[in-house]
C-alpha cells in the first residue's frame, strides 16, 4: 500500500505535464499539495479540479528563476501546514538546437530554469528539512541526464547537472532523502519550446513513442511512499518500445 496520507508536498512546474499529473496523483493519495508555476490561470483550474475531487491544495504563481519567489513558495507550505515533507523540483524547459545555431538566450534560459531553479528549490527547502530532521527532495532530470544526443547538448548538460547536484546532496545528508526521477519520452509541452527547425523536426521522430505523465507521477508516488529509512535514489522510466 502506497501511503503518503497527510504529507505536505510542494511541486514546481505544476501547470502542465509531469507536474500537473503529479499534483493530481499525490492529492488523490491524500497528500497536502502546494503547486507553483508561471501560468496562474492553469494552476487555479487544476486546484479547482483537485479540490472538487476532495484533495487538499494551495497554489502560488511561481518563477523558479527568482530565488525570493521560490523561498516564498516553500514558506507558504510551511505557514499553512507547519512543515514540508517533500520538495519536488520539476520545472524545466527544453528548447533544443544545434550548437552552431548559437541560440545563447535559450542556453541561458535552460541553465536558469533547469539548474538554478533546482538549486533555488533546494536552498529554500533544505534549511526547513534540516530543522525538522526529515524530508525528501525530488529532482526531475531526464534520460538526457544519462546520454547526450545532437541538438540536445546544453539541455543534457543541465540534466547531468541535476543528477550531480542531487547525488552530492544525498551524500551530505543522512536524514533527508534525495531522489532523482529520469523520465524518457513523455507526453508533455516540453517540445513546444523548441524554436530551431532542425531540432524540432528531429524531436518528432524521437517522440514517436511516449508514455503518459501519469506514469512518471506514479514513480514519484512510489519514491515518496517508501519507509523513512529507504531512499529511492534514482528512477529511470521510459516507454517499453523506446530505443532511447
Amino acid at each position: 500500500m502506497l501511503d503518503i496520507q497527510g504529507k505536505v508536498i510542494a511541486i514546481t512546474g505544476a501547470s502542465s505535464g509531469i507536474g500537473e499529473a503529479t499534483a493530481r496523483v499525490l492529492a488523490k493519495a491524500g497528500a497536502h499539495i502546494v503547486i507553483g508555476a508561471r501560468r496562474a490561470d492553469r494552476l487555479d483550474r487544476l486546484a479547482e479540479e483537485i479540490a472538487l475531487d476532495g484533495g487538499s491544495v494551495l497554489t502560488k504563481k511561481l518563477d523558479v528563476t527568482d530565488r525570493k519567489d521560490v523561498s516564498s513558495f516553500v514558506n507558504l507550505a510551511v505557514s499553512e501546514f507547519g512543515r514540508l515533507n517533500v520538495m519536488i523540483n520539476n520545472a524545466g524547459v527544453m528548447p533544443l538546437s544545434p550548437m552552431d545555431a548559437l541560440l545563447v538566450d535559450e542556453w541561458d534560459r535552460m541553465v536558469d530554469v533547469n539548474i538554478k531553479g533546482v538549486l533555488y528549490g533546494i536552498a529554500a527547502a533544505l534549511p526547513i528539512m534540516k530543522q525538522q530532521e526529515s524530508g525528501q527532495i525530488i529532482n526531475v532530470s531526464s534520460i538526457g541526464g544519462h546520454t547526450v544526443s545532437p541538438t540536445a547538448a546544453v539541455y543534457c548538460a543541465t540534466k547531468f547537472a541535476v543528477r550531480a547536484i542531487s547525488d552530492g546532496l544525498r551524500q551530505e545528508n543522512d536524514k533527508i532523502r534525495v531522489t532523482v526521477i529520469s523520465p524518457g519520452t513523455t507526453t508533455s509541452e516540453l517540445a513546444d519550446t523548441i524554436s530551431d527547425p532542425i531540432a524540432r523536426d528531429a524531436m518528432k521522430g524521437f517522440r514517436a513513442v511516449t508514455i503518459s505523465p501519469e506514469a512518471i507521477a506514479n514513480s514519484i508516488l512510489y519514491a515518496i511512499s517508501q519507509p523513512a529509512e529507504v531512499d529511492v535514489s534514482e528512477i529511470i522510466i521510459r516507454p517499453t518500445a523506446s530505443p532511447h
